[in-house]
């Protein structure tokens, strides 16, 4: 039996591990955090438990050839209950909601419903989310809302959700994501990332491999080009293969002599990385009659970094018990955009810590503005940077995906480097955007090369 070592346990490793599992190979998993699943995570402060990695998962829906893939790695089973909650997102004009729907025909009659005049535009825009429902292309003023494409829009609500939509899209642009949504898949599975990534290694241990938790691989061992093993620490692992899926970015620290590829030198010319910071709160306070993700505009900006933000868009978990006790609710309030050189200065000028609060004051008080019985019931306050998901997940500037756009690129990098042999990459950036699925793809790419190249037949289930 061929022994393979896998350089992280996030999605792409514990896919590649239940994979290499399933084919016959011994794998072992080198994890540097003390628990499994990179940037799938959350975590836990005092009674709540707040979410900083699922929003929605691709392949949730039982007809997507994607969600097998799931259930073959444990991720997904029968018993998984997946939340599709409606609206998908709500805009409050005075006192008129304005909401997307997951269903585009229902989003498309409550807009016309809304503003006959923009019946032209509504329709248009509509019918571009239909095309990507069908896998079709669509003009890049959809993915990139630009103001003059906005001022179509005669209805001040609807331009004004535009707005704090593009403001708020995360690198996922809105048209993209409502066209995951129409297909009707895009949903929650129960308890998010904690118990996705638990399945997963589940499936993983039940075949028989391992994992090693707060274990760093600081170097690959080659020999004549031929990967032989790996150092971790004081200890030398022999190994007959390694599978790569910590950052591809970083992957230099890993070789005696970085590794050359004109496809890593492309990746590192055109990545645009998504990052946020994320201020998480723990409200002891029953906000069930909201919507689970209003947008709303702001009295006053936020400033962080060079970034200003001029909407929120909080996320709330009140009808999730795994979040929060009865009657209390998790809450998640996404600031997008790139604030890693920033966050990087504050800690380098030990200020980190009270901008953290700054920020925190701010976001707590635009909440408090807009959900008044939240005033003096914030138990729980936290602030995750891209610094700390740098620290814990070990990513590239402490991002999670990359930025998708029209002309951004899709197709898959190669799985392997040219006179490096045993050495197989898999990760969000082997598969660009990114995302649980092209991270659990990735892996199970990465092994199916592996298979090829021994002379093992692949299995999948």
């Amino acid at each position: 039996m061929k022994k393979i070592i896998i350089i992280g346990g996030g999605i792409a490793g514990l896919s590649a591990g239940v994979y290499a599992q399933r084919c016959g190979f011994d794998a072992i998993i080198f994890e540097s955090h003390n628990i499994a699943g990179g940037n799938c995570t959350a975590w836990k402060r005092g009674d709540y438990l707040f979410e900083g990695g699922m929003h929605w998962l691709t392949g949730s829906r039982s007809q997507d050839p994607l969600n097998q893939l799931w259930h073959s790695i444990g991720a997904l089973n029968d018993d998984v209950i997946i939340d599709y909650s409606e609206p998908y997102v709500e805009w409050d004009d005075h006192g008129t909601p304005i909401r997307f729907y997951r269903n585009i025909d229902r989003t498309q009659q409550h807009l016309l419903a809304l503003s006959p005049a923009d019946t032209k535009e509504i329709k248009a825009l509509c019918d571009s989310i239909r095309r990507l429902q069908d896998g079709m292309e669509v003009d890049a003023i959809y993915y990139q809302l630009p103001e003059q494409y906005i001022k179509r829009f005669s209805h001040e609500g609807i331009r004004e959700l535009l707005r704090a939509i593009k403001e708020d899209d995360q690198g996922i642009p809105i048209v993209y994501t409502l066209g995951r949504l129409a297909n009707g898949d895009g949903g929650f599975p129960e308890g998010g990332s904690l118990p996705f990534v638990r399945r997963i290694v589940k499936t993983f241990m039940s075949l028989g491999g391992k994992i090693q938790y707060n274990a760093r691989v600081d170097r690959i061992i080659l020999e004549n080009d031929k990967a032989t093993g790996v150092i971790s620490g004081d200890e030398l692992i022999p190994a007959d293969a390694v599978i790569v899926t910590s950052d591809t970015m970083l992957i230099d620290q890993l070789f005696d002599t970085p590794p050359k590829a004109s496809w890593l030198d492309e990746m590192r010319a055109v990545i645009n990385p998504t990052m946020c910071t994320i201020v998480s709160l723990g409200i002891n306070a029953d906000l069930k009659h909201y919507p689970k993700k209003p947008i709303f505009k702001l009295t006053e900006p936020i400033y962080l970094a060079d970034l200003t933000y001029n909407y929120l868009s909080p996320t709330k978990y009140a009808i999730t018990p795994i979040y929060s006790p009865n009657g209390k609710t998790a809450m998640t309030i996404f600031l997008s955009g790139d604030s890693y050189d920033f966050w990087k200065k504050m800690k380098e000028e030990n200020r980190y810590v009270d901008e953290k609060q700054r920020i925190a004051n701010q976001v707590i008080a635009a909440i408090i503005a807009q959900m008044p019985e939240v005033d003096g019931k914030i138990e729980v306050c936290d602030v995750a940077t891209p610094l700390t998901y740098e620290r814990y997940c070990g990513t590239w500037k402490g991002s999670w995906m990359t930025v998708i756009g029209p002309n951004a690129r899709t197709k898959p990098y190669p799985t392997v480097i040219k006179g490096l042999n045993g050495v197989y990459f898999a990760g969000q950036r082997i598969m660009p955007p990114g995302g649980l699925p092209n991270a659990m793809l990735t892996g199970m790419k990465a092994v199916q090369r592996l298979c090829r190249d021994t002379n093992i037949p692949f299995v999948k289930e």
